[in-house]
């Protein structure tokens, strides 16, 4: 693989950098909240053979400037806007992991297809907060964390360097299976870190607040959405995001295909496979 790094510059002046690998139909990948590029480096390594695969950090995340603004939902879609835009790239396909997924969903809100040939929606649904999702439908929506669990969070977050730590491992631990070795866990809390916990609080409290039922219906493009048995998300998340967007396209991944919440990270080569896969049937 031969990977080269690059950046560009939004609209309101943050540096954003990503991770690139070779040639062919783009594949633009969003990571999930407090994660980085650098966590999709085995799907720039496996799917560039046939696709330009572009891995995004987003503000405040990975190698991007660490600004004291713009730390919520849509700004990330407009920053995504800016990145399309300066590289120039069409018939782009989107792939968002957990927070990425609504990145993607704010996108088509603003802009909608523009500049987009399919999606991967990769973990993720539409309302985070159990306080706003209807009590039949929590599970299927894949609402988690009640106020006082985000309070808990933020606390954690604006707390001493030693609480701010333990909240990012709190949110590291709900990734992965049991089975992911300690130097894994370790590298992933270190990419977790390098999102400042006073941002870290901020966009969390954003991506708390959003509900974007209303979106997944208006999405027109082939889809893939990908869910797991075992992730910290009930696999009926993706199943009715699934029944909810026109040409979608569902793929569970069992516990014996380490289905978490980052299968692209414990189960690559069948990820890598599936989505691959999807791009060819897409067109």
């Amino acid at each position: 693989m031969d990977t080269k790094s690059g950046a560009f510059v939004t609209n309101d002046g943050v540096t954003i950098r990503y991770r690139e690998a070779g040639s062919g139909r783009p594949l633009v990948m969003l990571p999930g909240f407090s994660q980085t590029a650098a966590e999709f480096s085995k799907q720039l390594d496996a799917l560039s053979d046939e696709y330009r695969v572009i891995a995004v950090d987003q503000r405040g995340h990975g190698d991007s400037d660490k600004p004291n603004y713009g730390y919520r939902i849509s700004r990330f879609a407009a920053d995504l806007r800016d990145l399309l835009v300066t590289l120039d790239i069409n018939e782009v396909s989107l792939l968002g992991h957990s927070l990425g997924c609504t990145v993607i969903w704010n996108y088509w809100d603003l802009y909608g297809g523009d500049r987009v040939r399919s999606l991967v929606l990769v973990d993720q649904g539409p309302t985070a907060a159990i306080d706003v999702a209807p009590e039949d439908q929590i599970r299927e929506l894949g609402a988690t964390f009640t106020r006082e669990d985000a309070r808990n969070l933020t606390a954690g977050w604006r707390g001493t360097p030693e609480e701010a730590k333990e909240a990012s491992r709190s949110i590291v631990h709900l990734l992965h299976t049991g089975d992911l070795d300690n130097q894994d866990r370790n590298w992933l809390l270190e990419q977790n870190l390098t999102l400042p916990s006073e941002h870290a609080a901020t966009l969390y409290m954003d991506h708390y607040g959003n509900d974007w039922r209303d979106i997944l219906p208006r999405i027109t493009v082939p889809t893939l959405i990908i869910g797991g048995e075992v992730s910290f998300l009930a696999s009926e998340v993706a199943k009715r995001n699934a029944a909810q967007i026109p040409n979608s396209h569902l793929r569970i991944f069992s516990a014996e295909e380490r289905g978490s919440h980052i299968m692209f990270w414990e189960n690559p080569n069948l990820f890598n496979s599936t989505v691959r896969e999807f791009l060819k049937g897409a067109g």
